[in-house]
């Protein structure tokens, strides 16, 4: 199991007229507040640098400070004074802010820092204004709040470009470079950390260097080298050189400066790579190599925790908690691992940090997997997919996007402005030195007068374009009224060529029919019909073919069942066109040419459907995939034995067989001869201690209009009870979805199945219907889908 990394940041700003004293001794500035001689405004001013002199993290120290700069700027005329107070004030709010994120109280750590910022726009400390921008966007950022936190870091990206403060340019970049990462842009997120780096060398500013570097060797450790060429297995090795490399750069300059929490966090991810992957560096075997990587893991992980905790760093020592616990559960010691996961998910719940909740469930969730406790290990894996799908989801890249777009123009528009204040001085400077103020207001009334006049005409002329703009609209929405009754008037035609859920119960009594059109009509399609023993022909509305010569048979006693699922060219109204042809065509097949042998029907299918689009003057190559399966029962020997025929268009056939199924008492003879019994094990796909997984191929080729036709080709297998069969279409297999939103794939589908088999139908369908809804979350279903199962 692998550790998570997190970002690294610069910390917390205090403001920089406070920073630029710090070389003053404790007891000069003590003597100073204590000098009750000393105007108010110098005492004030040594309190708040003695407090940052000191490192003090109390809350009523800083709000003492801050509430008697307030008092005096009431009673103080002298402008100079006033300013000297506000540059405290807004020092210690903001400072008052720093401890409470420390303690994690997101509410009132903004509440402070925007009103830091409105003080220091108030005296015009544009430095001051983006520091307090920047923060408020670090806490949005730590609590999940990913629109919020790029906006803010955004604004305090463009206040530093316009006071050209390259320091505050380089923070930016990288917190910006840390949303791109959350959102999968690795691109966008390496460019902006490499750009803080660059920066930061020039102003030679050591300590965004150190965030800058760790920031890249994090990417490197997680995303891997972009750059790479080579094979997964050599990049990825590459890549955590580079980031121990980047790691060990950025920690000599953290010890260099002595920044406690910087360390702290390298440390955890240097760690991180330790015990995920073992030590790079080392050429021994693999078991090897991870044993020494865990033992190094282990140093850096309890230095970071040692640090944290002499910090009281509470959101540091949540990510610390759960990286030691991955530690243990990679050891096996699963105990401690739960022990620290829980105290990780315990603080991260009261600081409020989605981000940690997810890594801390998830490791809690394997730990309970491991010690069999079923019910915690899924209460917990429930709690991380909420965490997952909150974290990132389609609408906040979207809303990051915007983000962007409405800085890049409020940029422009700032520029442009400047520019037009500066076009509006010229042209007033011009009409001073001509002296014609007279003519010009003259001109001016003429020229309102032009513009009232064409105001007019222009709201005439806006009014007729309203009263048609509103008369197309309602005519547009009459006419989609149609188009949609329509669609479900033919919903209710397409809905009556369906075999009947109470026919599909009497004949395929332990089965389900998972159906779910992607719109209001499909191309996909199930159908079914039934012989009896005498070959009556039965119709797929439950009423008797009247070519039968013998109406007076009781059709329950039917022992050959044909049941299909089918997937047309496409979906929708186009779809649903093609479905009613191929449905007629196997209608056609059965009823009217007495067809029973899967492969006989498809082909006669194939022929009725190609014949059909031929009557067009189109070159028409829609069709059908589909997989056909016919169930017959048959008493042999005083024993009943149920044979399964399939033929498949591009759609497969797939058979679980339970573990007692494998090898049945009595004579093999019984159910199916040694060679019948080699073919099906040739096809077996997939296993597991109880079930294994059999798939029958289907034919590469559709029902219509094919380069190269072949007859299509009829498998027997003889079943056995217990057996359970499923028929799909490709539209479950091929949503997309999941964390990265890919494709589910078969694979996936086919452990799906093989999970659920100790379910009923019912249930079954349930499962496999959830399974889908959990996969596609907040992404439109992409194609029709159609499942059948049934159990003997």
């Amino acid at each position: 199991m692998r550790f998570f990394f997190f970002i690294v940041f610069t910390g917390f700003i205090f403001t920089a007229d406070s920073r630029a004293q710090s070389d003053l001794k404790s007891d000069s500035l003590q003597a100073v507040i204590s000098d009750k001689s000393q105007h108010d405004t110098t005492r004030i001013q040594a309190r708040a640098m003695f407090g940052e002199l000191q490192s003090i993290y109390r809350v009523g120290y800083w709000d003492s400070i801050a509430n008697s700069c307030e008092e005096l700027v009431k009673n103080q005329e002298d402008r100079q004074v006033v300013q000297a107070l506000l540059k405290v004030q807004a020092s210690a709010i903001n400072n008052v802010g720093v401890v409470y994120s420390v303690s994690g109280n997101k509410d009132r750590t903004i509440a402070y820092f925007r009103k830091g910022v409105e003080i220091n726009k108030k005296i015009g400390n544009q430095v001051g204004v983006a520091e307090l921008l920047a923060n408020i966007g670090h806490i949005y950022n730590d609590h999940g709040d990913i629109v919020q936190a790029f906006d803010y870091f955004n604004q305090a990206l463009a206040v530093n470009e316009k006071i050209q403060n390259k320091k505050g340019i380089a923070v930016c970049l990288g917190k910006i470079g840390g949303i791109y990462l959350a959102q999968e842009e690795v691109g966008n997120a390496l460019s902006n950390q490499q750009k803080a780096l660059i920066i930061s060398r020039e102003i030679n500013d050591e300590e965004q260097e150190c965030t800058a570097l760790s920031n890249i060797a994090m990417i490197y450790a997680e995303k891997g080298d972009p750059d790479c060429k080579g094979d997964q297995q050599t990049c990825q090795l590459h890549a955590l050189k580079q980031a121990l490399e980047f790691y060990h750069q950025s920690l000599a300059i953290a010890e260099k400066l002595n920044k406690l929490r910087i360390m702290a966090t390298i440390y955890s991810n240097i760690g991180s790579i330790y015990n995920s992957h073992g030590d790079p560096f080392c050429e021994d075997d693999r078991e090897e190599c991870l044993k020494k990587g865990r033992s190094v893991a282990l140093i850096y992980c309890l230095k970071g925790i040692e640090i944290r905790e002499q910090l009281k760093d509470d959101k540091g020592l949540t990510y610390s908690y759960i990286n030691y616990g991955y530690f243990n559960f990679n050891v096996g010691n699963y105990h401690e691992a739960e022990k620290w996961g829980r105290q990780g998910l315990e603080m991260a719940k009261k600081i409020g940090l989605p981000q940690s909740i997810k890594h801390a469930t998830f490791l809690l969730h394997n730990v309970f997997l491991q010690k069999g406790d079923y019910g915690k290990a899924l209460e917990m894996y429930k709690i991380h997919i909420q965490m997952r799908d909150s974290l990132i989801n389609e609408e906040t890249q979207k809303a990051a996007a915007k983000q962007e777009a409405r800085y890049e123009y409020e940029k422009q528009k700032a520029l442009d402005d400047a520019e037009y204040e500066k076009q509006l001085a010229i042209e007033q400077e011009a009409k001073q030195k001509q002296q014609i103020l007279t003519f010009a207001t003259a001109g001016g009334l003429g020229l309102v007068g032009i513009f009232l006049l064409f105001v007019f005409n222009r709201l005439k002329v806006t009014r007729k374009q309203k009263v048609a703009i509103e008369e197309a609209h309602s005519e547009l929405e009459e006419k989609n009224q149609e188009i949609l009754d329509s669609i479900n008037y033919a919903k209710r035609i397409q809905s009556a060529i369906l075999p009947p859920d109470k026919l599909v119960k009497e004949y395929l009594q332990d089965s389900f029919i998972l159906y779910k059109p992607k719109d209001i009509v499909a191309g996909d399609f199930y159908w079914m019909e039934t012989v009896n023993r005498v070959e009556q022909r039965v119709m797929g509305d439950g009423t008797l073919n009247s070519k039968s010569q013998n109406t007076n048979l009781n059709t329950h006693d039917s022992n050959l069942i044909l049941f299909a699922a089918a997937d047309c060219t496409g979906h929708g109204v186009p779809g649903a066109m093609v479905s009613v042809v191929c449905n007629n065509g196997l209608n056609r097949a059965v009823r009217e040419h007495g067809l029973t042998d899967p492969g006989k029907i498809l082909d006669k299918t194939r022929e009725i459907v190609v014949q059909e689009f031929e009557k067009s003057e189109e070159d028409v190559k829609d069709g059908m995939d589909i997989a056909l399966c016919s169930l017959k029962t048959q008493t042999t020997n005083n024993k009943q034995q149920t044979t399964l025929e399939y033929a498949g268009a591009n759609n497969p056939l797939w058979i679980i067989r339970p573990a007692a199924n494998y090898h049945p008492e009595g004579s093999r003879g019984d159910f199916m001869d040694d060679t019948k019994i080699k073919e099906l094990e040739s096809c077996l796909a997939l296993s597991t201690d109880n079930y294994q997984l059999y798939e029958i191929k289907p034919d590469k080729q559709p029902i219509g209009k094919h380069h190269n036709p072949k007859p299509y080709t009829t498998h027997t297998v003889e079943l056995r009870s217990g057996d359970t069969i499923y028929i799909f279409s490709d539209g479950y297999a091929d949503q997309f979805g999941g964390e990265n939103g890919k494709k589910m794939k078969t694979a996936n589908f086919k452990k799906l199945v093989l999970s659920i088999q100790k379910e009923d139908m019912p249930t079954q369908r349930k499962l496999i219907d959830e399974a889908f809804e959990n996969w596609k979350g907040s992404l439109d279903q992409l194609d029709d889908v159609c499942v059948i199962g049934v159990r003997l």
